[in-house]
Order: structure tokens, then C-alpha cells, then sequence
């Protein structure tokens, strides 16, 4: 049993897995709280992209690794997130992330209830598949597709969900707010089961501090990611530990609750220094 308790999910990120004894605990729901711009994104890419290498590489134990890596995009598709990695980090690596990500694009449901034209998103298709949209889209519902969708991945996989800015925001002030926290404590409580690890960035500042710190209270550990500044009018992008159950007492214990990092095209997120928190 104690072994089984002390097994981590590498994050892929050479410089924080160490750090974090090996990675995320297995079954862990991580918030990625972060201000526009400092790091969380960068966190996301870079992690899946190492981890996609080194599944395809075999080098690292394959017991360790996620069984499967889930992209579940809500507003851009495939193609658009597979160039802006290889853009950003290693055209090189295109192909494999095409190969070993599997993506699940609910765009069409996402714009199908806003005013954006479909022949903005979307092409004309056959008329049966235009039937089949409208069905679609007068039953579906986004918070019910993505039960639908993360309820068909494979157990001991890691998803990424991209992300809750695309989702929160208009649910607040209505009813579908109380049902989107029971979600994220579902989803808590399906990753437990599934031994699932899952991904949610989150730009902060959108929401009210309230709210974020309702949607903190479902997960399992919530990463801060802001700017900080530095002097000679120069900026520092900074993670910070705020919450990580089970693992937050060893951390603390070694001072490693603030990282001061960088992003690299070489290696994407990288962790440069360890700070305390005064």
C-alpha cells in the first residue's frame, strides 16, 4: 500500500519532476490559475509534449506514464494547437503529437450557441450532416457533452481540458453555476476512480476571486502562475504552489512552494530557481 501511495505521474518537465518526487500523484485534478501570459499555457503544452516524446521514445517506465494523453478542446481546433506547438517549441515534433495526443474538438457545440456564423467554424458539409448538427445542437449541452466525452477515456490516462476561461465566465449569475462545481467535483471524484490526472488552466482575473476560489476547493492542487517584478523594469514569470493534497506538507518542509521559471523553445517550461515564500 505504501508504494502504491508514493507512485507519480511525471509532468515531463525535466526540472520540476525531482522537485515533486517523480510527478503528480495519479488521480490528481490540477488547476492551472494563471495571469495572462505568465506560464500556465506554456505549463500545459510543455508537459504533454515531453510526455508525448517520451512515450514514443520509451524512456522513461511506461507504469509511470499516462496510458493515453486527451486534449479536450472547446474553441480552437486540432490543426490550430498542434502549429502553435511545434511553432513555439520544435516544428520537428508536429507528427508525434498528432499521433500520440488524442484530441476531442467540441467547437461546433460551443459556437452553435453564439452568434459566430457556422461557415465561420466549421465547413458546409451534406445535408444529413447538417441534420445531424441542428440535432445536435438543440439537445446538447456543453457541461453534458464533456461528461460524455471524459466518461469514453481510457483509465490512467491524462486529460487536458482547454480550458475553463472558455466555460466559467458565462455560467456565473445563473443556475448553470451550481451545476458546474457539481462537475468539478465529479470530476474530482471520476479521476479518484479512474485513476485519471487531469489538466485545467484557468486565466486568472476573469472571474471573481470568490468564484476562482470555488472552482480551487474541487480540485486537488492549484498552481499559480503570475508576473512578478524584478527591478530595471524587468518581469519575472513566478508558479506558485497554493494547494496540492497529499503532497503540499513535503513541500513545504523543503521550502519548494515557489518556483521562479522560464520558457524556453528548447525544453518550453522550465523551473530556474527554487524560491521560498516569505
Amino acid at each position: 500500500m505504501r508504494d502504491h501511495l508514493q507512485l507519480r505521474m511525471p509532468t515531463g518537465i525535466a526540472s520540476l519532476d525531482p522537485l515533486l518526487d517523480g510527478g503528480i500523484p495519479p488521480g490528481s485534478v490540477v488547476l492551472l490559475l494563471g495571469e495572462h501570459g505568465a506560464g500556465n499555457v506554456e505549463f500545459v503544452q510543455s508537459s504533454i509534449m515531453h510526455l508525448a516524446i517520451l512515450k514514443r521514445n520509451k524512456k522513461a517506465d511506461e507504469s509511470l506514464l499516462p496510458g493515453g494523453i486527451v486534449y479536450v478542446t472547446l474553441t480552437r481546433m486540432q490543426e490550430d494547437v498542434l502549429r502553435e506547438m511545434a511553432l513555439s517549441f520544435n516544428p520537428d515534433l508536429y507528427t508525434q503529437l498528432a499521433e500520440e495526443i488524442t484530441f476531442y474538438d467540441l467547437s461546433e457545440l460551443y459556437f452553435d450557441a453564439s452568434i459566430v456564423p457556422p461557415d465561420w467554424y466549421r465547413e458546409g458539409g451534406s445535408t444529413i450532416k447538417r441534420l445531424q448538427r441542428r440535432q445536435h445542437r438543440e439537445s446538447g449541452d456543453i457541461l453534458a457533452e464533456l461528461v460524455r466525452v471524459l466518461g469514453g477515456c481510457s483509465d490512467n490516462s491524462l486529460i487536458v481540458m482547454d480550458s475553463l476561461t472558455e466555460i466559467a465566465p458565462s455560467l456565473t449569475g445563473s443556475p448553470r453555476w451550481h451545476a458546474f462545481v457539481a462537475f468539478l467535483r465529479g470530476l474530482q471524484q471520476v479521476a479518484k476512480h479512474r485513476n485519471i490526472t487531469i489538466y485545467l488552466p484557468l486565466t486568472s482575473g476573469i472571474l471573481d476571486r470568490s468564484q476562482e476560489l470555488e472552482i480551487a476547493d474541487c480540485v486537488d492542487a492549484t498552481l499559480l502562475f503570475r508576473w512578478e517584478e524584478t527591478g530595471a523594469q524587468r518581469r519575472q514569470r513566478v508558479m506558485h504552489f497554493e494547494r496540492f493534497r497529499g503532497v503540499m506538507p513535503r513541500l513545504e518542509e523543503k521550502d519548494l512552494v515557489k518556483f521562479a521559471v522560464k520558457i524556453s523553445a528548447g525544453e518550453g517550461f522550465e523551473v530556474q530557481n527554487i524560491r521560498m515564500v516569505v
